[in-house]
């Protein structure tokens, strides 16, 4: 079983899910730390002809879903999660070092690991099909998107790596990058913002491990979809992920903006989680959204 968040903006949101199986933790160490690679933007992007966009080192043939400006294109490379200094990178770090001194695994090392190099240029499988966004969502249309061509796009949320993450074998992992959406510019809107995002996969024994009398208690039946949980969650599962995602998010959101925040949870619709829930802070007396999270769609793990 699984949970995700996503922190909006700087970092977008974060979701959990149940893994169907115990999940073996014989992840090197060295992955438990950042992997981090910048590209340097005067090399980032370069159109050699009409018909053919270079970007990050490779050519992406143009076609009729081509719609990526040289402008977008100038940005790419930049990096400035990872520009040491920069506001973009003092948020990551506080949220790394949080991370990392909150949640220790077995062996000592840090249980989450951080991905803050991976390419912008996704596949469209990757920033939809893996994560279950149907064919006609609106979230896929042109006028919303920046597209190489009908094969590849500049990702749209950092979610399009989920699913090579835990496919690599990862159990509880933090995704940070640059994002792109066709949005009109206002003062809270930009084509390019920052995202942020957790996941964490939940064995039967971690997440009952800490429950008086836990015999019998499991992670899934053979039941029916509701409001509060996926048909093959026990509600019993569901509520102890939901406490440990929102318990996870206060504590983060309390490090970041100090004690005494007022905080207040919203559900929520997204095609990969269920139940799903949006944070809101009190900000200067207006309810402010700054992350989406949920328990991760069973089907997006399974596969």
């Amino acid at each position: 079983m699984a949970m995700l968040w996503k922190f909006m903006r700087v970092a977008k949101y974060s979701k959990t899910a149940l893994a169907p199986k115990v999940k073996v933790r014989g992840i090197p160490t060295h992955s438990r730390h950042s992997s981090s690679k910048s590209v340097p933007s005067d090399f980032a992007a370069n159109t050699p002809c009409s018909n053919t966009v270079e970007l990050l080192g490779k050519a992406y043939p143009q076609d009729d879903y081509s719609n990526v400006t040289e402008k977008i294109l100038s940005k790419v490379g930049k990096n400035l999660h990872n520009q040491k200094h920069h506001p973009l990178w003092l948020i990551k770090e506080q949220v790394k070092d949080h991370f990392y001194k909150q949640y220790i695994g077995r062996r000592g090392t840090p249980l989450f690991s951080v991905y803050d190099g991976l390419s912008p240029v996704v596949t469209i499988q990757q920033n939809f099909d893996s994560l279950l966004i149907p064919q006609n969502h609106a979230s896929r249309r042109k006028e919303d998107n920046y597209y190489l061509n009908r094969g590849h796009m500049l990702r749209a949320h950092t979610s399009a790596h989920q699913w090579d993450l835990i496919h690599s074998g990862l159990d509880a992992f933090l995704a940070v990058g640059d994002v792109y959406r066709r949005d009109t510019i206002d003062n809270t809107h930009y084509p390019v913002f920052h995202q942020m995002e957790g996941v964490r996969l939940f064995s039967c024994h971690e997440l009952f491990s800490n429950i008086k009398d836990c015999e019998g208690l499991q992670l899934f039946e053979q039941g029916h979809r509701t409001a509060h949980k996926q048909e093959c969650h026990t509600m019993e599962a569901v509520r102890l992920v939901e406490f440990n995602l929102k318990q996870v998010l206060t504590k983060l959101m309390s490090h970041i903006f100090g004690d005494g925040l007022q905080v207040r949870w919203v559900d929520c619709y997204f095609p990969f989680t269920h139940p799903s829930f949006e944070m809101e802070i009190n900000f200067q007396g207006e309810w402010l959204e700054v992350l989406g999270c949920g328990v991760m769609e069973q089907q997006l793990v399974n596969s």
